[in-house]
């Protein structure tokens, strides 16, 4: 039968298609969620006055959550109903979202760091005195351990464990996910559909980020206490680096999501038939459910339902499987290069925004907006054309490791460019150059101190910064040795600032008002081209994500495929998921000019850093992982190479016996080999 007549007697709404809109939905929710955590990073780090390394091991406990039970859910599960174990899964993750926000409704207002609320003038006239008045409040004291420990309790500073524990959720919720949706997928729909079908799933989830980094620049616009605060007291802006946004609003809205999209799975079989599998072909088909190690029974006479597998058999032959997974070389050089890459991505993703904002001076809701409508966009259309190229020409193997290598390589080169699009730093006096106008980058506080704000006795700790008349931007008013100010909250303008008709680009008018300046002219040209760039080596980098997906399936045995999955998704979010975030925000740290002032006096989240340092450890990081990445990907096709030339040397001395016991020869090609279940193992294996 032909296969325009088999794709003609299917129906448009088989049960194959139902699971495959509802993979399709689920990635999205799931992809939605982790879009919009990412996003919400620089948020939760200011809104509980936490270092980078910390946000990075919160952000970081999703992927531990998965450590603690993908590798008996890939295993088990396979055995099992996988609709409703997703389904499962989809219902924990939703809890997880809601867990993430609930400490918005245990904390009580949030209190930014400012000298403003102690120099506003009721009336609006210019009798308070920011210089006399800071010097008078402000002696930089340290608490005692026990008024320290009172008011840490007070101010619920340890309520971060809450956005722990509901990511950690959704770390185990999200498991079952990818090895028992992908594995029932391919062991149900023909061969050559396969990587279509997970290119459409890749594609729609794509768009779950794109859609998560979108509100997630909405809620950053949203000041945290919306609907409980004036907001005409608020005296910062969504661009000031103490403003913290309305984080908790899309954990609801993306829990709810979630909930939706695990219904579908509650209605679906265990098991369906091949796609297009007529009963003489059935045996060349069995999915993995029908497979089981040791098969003892392979040359009997019984009957082809399988018997009933018990959960005491499984157990007994989970490490006589794991240690068959771990005897294939190329699995193993799969698994390593993985990792290595995801470490550079997910160290990216994490602080790109923080990246953007740092470098190019862009508020964060706009750093989110833009990588959500630009960057995901071309990610999908690469991961749509990668799944195009691999049907369109029948690639195999060792073609589909030619595309992924050319692709990673291209996008490097992008990555290159983006080292040389860099602006100045912030212009600080006393932090990113001297009062006198001299570049120079200062870690130590007393640089802050300067003969023009030397008779205030300012405090050094507080970060309340304004834009003088000269385009320089101060730490705090008393910094600045403003004598006087007008007007309240946002519209606040201080005079006679001492420090400003000091230094070398002396203005009439020694005023000052609230927030930092912004950058230069150029720095926007910059960004623009940095955009660019970024978007391009987005899309030729997801264009070798479907020929990824399709190597790894092909290089391991069928019988072990949601096992291989689930470990594969183990170790590649062990080691590439928890680490990157930790130490990319240690080194990030690292490059801090001036850290806040927490409620309680201890040392909060970062105001500004020094871009070129920033620059420097983020990217060298990312280019240090990616070049260790691209050997073993030179490793993986030389192995793979050798096994072809194997296999095409095995087939043609099997071809004249084959023809001479009246078998066709085309049953002897490497494609066979991964469809018929657990018949040549041994000799994937061995390759």
């Amino acid at each position: 039968m032909s296969v325009e007549k088999k794709m003609a007697q299917e129906p448009c709404c088989s049960k194959l298609k139902m699971f495959l809109a509802a993979m399709c939905f689920v990635y999205f929710a799931k992809a939605f969620q982790g879009g919009y955590m990412k996003s919400s990073i620089t948020q939760i780090e200011r809104r509980f006055d936490i270092p980078s390394s910390l946000i990075g091991f919160i952000d970081g406990s999703f992927e531990i959550g998965n450590l603690l039970v993908i590798a008996f859910v890939s295993y088990f599960g396979a055995k099992l109903h996988r609709p409703r174990l997703i389904g499962a899964g989809c219902l924990i993750m939703a809890m997880g979202s809601f867990i993430t926000a609930a400490p918005h409704f245990f904390q009580g207002l949030y209190k930014y760091e400012t000298t403003v609320s102690h120099i506003s003038a009721s009336n609006g006239t210019e009798s308070i005195l920011p210089c006399l008045t800071n010097g008078s409040l402000a002696q930089d004291d340290i608490p005692t351990v026990e008024i320290q420990a009172e008011c840490e309790k007070a101010a619920s500073s340890s309520l971060w464990l809450y956005v722990f524990l509901g990511n950690m959720l959704r770390g185990v919720g999200e498991t079952p996910v990818m090895p028992l949706g992908l594995s029932y997928l391919d062991d149900f729909s023909r061969e050559e559909n396969t990587a279509l079908y997970m290119a459409l799933i890749q594609t729609v989830g794509i768009m779950g980020p794109m859609f998560g980094f979108m509100l997630g620049s909405f809620c950053a616009k949203l000041y945290v206490d919306i609907g409980a605060v004036d907001l005409d007291t608020i005296s910062i802006n969504h661009k000031d680096s103490r403003w913290v946004g309305a984080w908790w609003l899309g954990f609801l809205l993306t829990g709810g999501v979630m909930l939706l999209a695990g219904i579908p799975f509650w209605f679906l079989p265990k098991s369906l038939p091949k796609q297009g599998e007529t009963e003489s072909e059935k045996k060349f088909n069995e999915g993995e459910q029908d497979c089981f190690i040791p098969d003892n029974n392979k040359h009997s006479n019984a009957p082809d339902k399988p018997a009933p597998v018990t959960m005491a058999a499984l157990a007994k032959d989970f490490l006589p499987s794991l240690k068959k997974l771990f005897s294939n070389q190329i699995y193993l050089l799969l698994v390593c290069t993985a990792f290595v890459q995801v470490n550079g991505f997910i160290g990216m993703i994490t602080f790109k925004p923080k990246f953007m904002e740092q470098i190019y001076g862009q508020s964060a809701s706009k750093a989110i907006f833009f990588i959500g409508i630009m960057n995901l966009p071309a990610v999908a259309l690469g991961i749509v054309t990668g799944g195009f190229i691999m049907k369109k020409f029948k690639l195999n193997v060792l073609g589909a490791t030619k595309i992924c290598i050319g692709t990673s390589l291209l996008a490097f080169f992008t990555m290159l460019i983006q080292y040389f699009l860099q602006c100045d730093n912030t212009q600080v006096p006393g932090l990113t150059l001297s009062y006198q106008g001299v570049p120079q980058v200062s870690y130590q506080q007393n640089t802050l101190i300067s003969p023009c704000n030397m008779g205030c006795s300012c405090s050094l700790k507080h970060w309340d910064p304004i834009c003088a008349s000269n385009g320089l931007t101060y730490a705090s008013p008393c910094l600045a040795g403003c004598q006087s100010s007008t007007g309240d909250g946002k519209n606040m303008v201080f005079h006679n600032c001492t420090c400003v008709g000091d230094s070398p680009f002396p203005y009439a008018n020694m005023s000052a008002v609230l927030g930092q300046c912004p950058r230069k002219s150029d720095c926007d040209y910059m960004f623009k081209v940095y955009m660019a760039v970024t978007v391009i080596g987005a899309f030729l980098s997801a264009c070798g994500a479907t020929p990824g997906y399709i190597i790894l399936l092909r290089s391991i045995n069928p019988e072990l495929k949601s096992l291989a999955l689930g470990i594969y998704t183990l170790i590649v979010r062990t080691l590439g998921g928890i680490p990157p975030p930790v130490y990319f925000g240690a080194f990030i740290d690292r490059t801090c000019l001036k850290w806040g002032t927490k409620q309680c006096g201890g040392r909060g989240a970062c105001r500004i850093y020094d871009s070129g340092a920033f620059r420097n450890a983020f990217l060298g990081l990312i280019y240090g992982l990616y070049s260790l990445s691209y050997i073993l990907w030179g490793v993986v096709y030389i192995r793979l190479s050798h096994r072809e030339k194997k296999l095409a040397l095995k087939n043609q001395l099997k071809a004249p016996e084959q023809d001479g016991n009246g078998v066709s020869a085309g049953n002897g090609n490497a494609s066979s080999a991964i469809v018929k279940c657990g018949e040549n193992a041994d000799q994937e294996t061995t390759i």
